[in-house]
């Protein structure tokens, strides 16, 4: 089970900071990462981080604004948002995968989801 918080209405500029905590069985070293989906769009990666945490993976997008982090001592995940644009409005999905590289692992978990809105 993923339960992410930390989502809401913020003016464009500003930041948030998105927390995931993963509870359960999970698979042991996992992946950690952050989907998210627009209204009328599809649902687009974000970022993600390796169970070490020594490799990340960014959406050019969101690069050089947005830091995944985490603690696996509380099994969670972490997303701060910077410099967040109105196009950063979206309900944002926590997930956890597995893959020998951050790019291109399989997520078999997902969050519910949290809404992000950023007005300009």
């Amino acid at each position: 089970q993923l339960q992410a918080s930390g989502g809401g209405l913020v003016q464009a500029g500003g930041s948030l900071r998105l927390s995931c905590a993963a509870s359960g069985r999970i698979y042991s070293s996992y992946i950690m990462g952050w989907f998210r989906q627009a209204p009328g769009k599809e649902r687009d990666f974000v970022a993600a981080i390796s169970w070490s945490g020594d490799s990340t993976a960014y959406r050019d997008s969101v690069k050089g604004r947005f830091t995944i982090s985490r603690s696996n001592a509380k099994n969670t995940v972490y997303l701060q948002m910077n410099s967040l644009k109105p196009e950063d409005t979206a309900v944002y999905y926590c997930v956890v995968g597995r893959g020998a590289q951050v790019m291109g692992a399989t997520y078999d978990y997902w969050g519910q989801g949290t809404q992000v809105t950023v007005s300009s």
